[in-house]
């Protein structure tokens, strides 16, 4: 690296932020790839300084994961800066990945919120097709999400209730109350159910929550 490049790194991480330039939004480090080599979606996040949880892709479709996919790789080659809830994905999840789970390809740490379906149909269509990666129902928890085990191998977290989520998400004395209850900020294992059910507000817009809160509860 040329005295000249290392004095602008030196000026980018010189920001109070840490962000390269008082941005929530992922930077793009220009001097190492072409635009021309990045897709749509990042590009928009850039152009448009927004963060990846901005996103304009429905939640779950192929182009969705992809981003998160795209994001990943550029991060960890130390071509994308992230922040925030963006560097929190990035660093504790595996959003853009898939694994095999019972036979079937499913996409890791998406949270998925199980629909009640008649009975009778849904075990017919079952028997067809297992509705894999798709939201159904499952029992008295009202979301699941899959994950990689430590030990190896992939398994099914249900979490979360019926008792009406989005309206607590939205009550701040509501919020502090959950964290302080479940201790959130000292939940670090993916694979039990506290851990989502901490970081649901996160995933607020893709599961069609009504709130605009972001982080722990």
């Amino acid at each position: 690296m040329s005295a000249m490049d290392k004095q602008k790194v030196s000026e980018q991480k010189s920001c109070s932020c840490g962000c390269g330039g008082c941005s929530k939004a992922p930077m793009l480090n220009e001097q190492l790839v072409a635009r021309t080599g990045l897709s749509e979606g990042i590009l928009y996040h850039i152009d448009n300084k927004k963060p990846l949880t901005e996103h304009l892709f429905r939640a779950g479709s192929e182009k969705y994961f992809k981003l998160w996919e795209e994001a990943r790789m550029l991060y960890s080659r130390d071509l994308l800066e992230v922040k925030g809830d963006d560097l929190d994905i990035l660093l504790e999840t595996d959003l853009g990945h898939f694994a095999i789970y019972e036979n079937q390809q499913v996409p890791l740490d998406f949270i998925f919120e199980e629909v009640e379906e008649d009975i009778d149909e849904a075990k017919k269509a079952k028997k067809k097709n297992p509705p894999i990666g798709k939201p159904k129902r499952g029992g008295s928890k009202k979301f699941y999400v899959y994950v990689r085990k430590p030990g190896g191998g992939i398994k099914k977290v249900s979490f979360g209730d019926t008792t009406g989520l989005s309206a607590k998400i939205n009550n701040p004395q509501a919020r502090k109350a959950f964290s302080a209850r479940h201790d959130c900020p000292n939940k670090k294992d993916k694979t039990k159910a506290s851990y989502w059910s901490c970081r649901l507000p996160r995933y607020a817009k893709q599961l069609g929550l009504k709130s605009n809160f972001s982080g722990f509860w």
